[in-house]
């Protein structure tokens, strides 16, 4: 039997690395939530190759001071938490403190980073996890990510990599997914050179959906709005007459972080019920707000599922939204009955 070892502290980076870097999509979601974290407005992505060469993440959020670029990349190292009851209301979309660490473990990177109390930025370059010096940089405020090479040293996933289109596409949804969490911010993707996708950031759920779903799905949509019991649901689902064959089109995010809820799903889908045909799904956007305390969200690697403290009630509060929703919808057609006109009747002589 062979001997039980600790493992070299790099193989154990590799292997952490796995866990929260997949393919680039997992790349451009880490990089984007640090840029929203940021206080970021505008965020531009940027992939070629599908991201497996290049993918580049540029935002004129707040920047990382050069005296904490290096440390910014060590594993468990974030701004984001400080004590152990932070865990329990947790307002950010990053804050394990591993993404850096995991991204430059398993490609070439290289960061530009500028604050506003700095006249000029910082730059750093990192290979497999191994940082050089810090130099000084001219750069705009805010920070630049560049990917390169993704999983250049780890080949036993680089095969398991898809096609360029395919791996883009991915990008392509995550960024979506971004955009629609936070309308106030102004999201660009360009692929190969060519820009795919642009949103206003006006703060404007309606002008996120239009730009992220076209024209055709937002103009099926009705808005909902509802409240009660310290939570709120707001966004908009499908009329009956335009849903879909899949729930590809179905969007739930809880305190403006993306989350796939099946409760969320069934509430919505209960909204639903005797309403739309057989075998299609209703399509939405819809963000739940609560206290931070009431939902908990590091119960998986990629933070995309999460844990309520009262199902019961985030079931209700989504369902009666919904509901009331389609109610008020008055552009489904409705079925009226005319009363029968009453007959003359002649009375036979007896």
């Amino acid at each position: 039997m062979p001997n039980i070892q600790v493992l070299d502290s790099h193989v154990a980076d590799l292997i952490a690395a796995g866990e929260v870097v997949e393919r680039p999509a997992s790349v451009a979601k880490e990089l984007m939530e640090n840029a929203i974290d940021a206080g970021a407005s505008a965020v531009t992505v940027e992939i070629a190759h599908g991201g497996m060469t290049f993918l580049r993440v540029t935002d004129n959020g707040c920047g990382i001071p050069a005296s904490e670029l290096k440390t910014a990349f060590l594993r468990h190292a974030t701004s984001k938490l400080r004590t152990e009851y932070d865990l329990e209301a947790i307002g950010t979309l990053g804050f394990r403190g591993e993404a850096l660490a995991a991204i430059s473990a398993v490609s070439r990177v290289e960061v530009m980073t500028r604050t506003q109390d700095s006249s000029l930025g910082a730059s750093l370059s990192l290979e497999g996890g191994v940082p050089g010096p810090v130099e000084e940089a001219g750069c705009p405020l805010g920070t630049t990510m560049v990917v390169r090479d993704l999983f250049y040293n780890t080949p036993a996933r680089l095969k398991f990599m898809k096609k360029d289109a395919a791996e883009g596409a991915a990008v392509f949804a995550v960024v979506q997914r971004v955009a629609l969490s936070h309308p106030e911010v102004s999201v660009k993707f360009l692929r190969d050179g060519k820009q795919e996708l642009l949103t206003p950031g006006d703060g404007q759920l309606q002008s996120a959906v239009y730009a992220v779903l076209g024209r055709e799905l937002a103009l099926g949509f009705t808005q909902v709005s509802g409240s009660g019991e310290d939570m709120a649901v707001t966004g908009y689902v499908s009329q009956p007459a335009c849903c879909r064959a899949s729930r590809n089109w179905q969007f739930f995010f809880v305190n403006g972080r993306q989350v796939k809820s099946r409760l969320m799903m069934a509430a919505l889908e209960e909204a639903y019920k005797n309403q739309k045909m057989v075998g299609k799904f209703p399509a939405c956007v819809l963000h739940l707000e609560l206290k931070r305390s009431a939902v908990d969200v590091n119960v998986h690697p990629a933070k995309t599922e999460v844990k309520f403290g009262n199902e019961r009630s985030v079931f209700g509060a989504v369902y009666h939204a919904v509901l009331a929703a389609l109610e008020r919808d008055h552009t489904r057609p409705a079925a009226v009955l005319e009363r029968p006109k009453p007959h003359d009747t002649v009375t036979p002589r007896q």
